[in-house]
């Protein structure tokens, strides 16, 4: 599958799901800053997936270390994005939190899944 239409997959699915529990729990389990938040993730996830893919291209060899560096530069933008919200708003908290790193999992499981795809593509492609 390719990368742009799973991630399309997953957040046309995400934003259902957002819909749907906003318009039956009201603001109980979903923060209000939820779109921000989709938002974010799909950027970082982007961005992230271009960084592996840089690596899978020019450095197959050292993908590693291109991956381990999109995970570092994914944790720190999350954590960044912690930590300001908490410093400029106090309330909801946890609810931000738990939506927060909710999405923050989903999004490193497809990227983990789409990569892992795309590694098995290529090692048809050599064998």
């Amino acid at each position: 599958m390719n990368f742009f239409r799973g991630m399309l997959l997953i957040t046309g699915l995400l934003i259902l799901l957002v819909t749907f529990l906003l318009q039956f729990t009201g603001d109980r389990l979903i923060h209000s800053y939820i779109w921000y938040m989709l938002g974010f993730f799909v950027f970082l996830t982007g961005f992230a997936h271009y960084v592996a893919n840089l690596g899978l291209k020019h450095d197959s060899d050292n993908l590693h270390a291109y991956y381990f560096a999109s995970m570092g530069v994914r944790m720190v933008f999350s954590i960044i994005a912690v930590f300001v919200y908490r410093y400029f708003h106090a309330e909801q908290l946890v609810q931000f939190v738990l939506n927060f790193f909710a999405l923050y999992f989903i999004y490193a499981g497809f990227e983990i899944y789409a990569l892992l795809s795309n590694l098995r593509q290529n090692s048809k492609k050599r064998a």
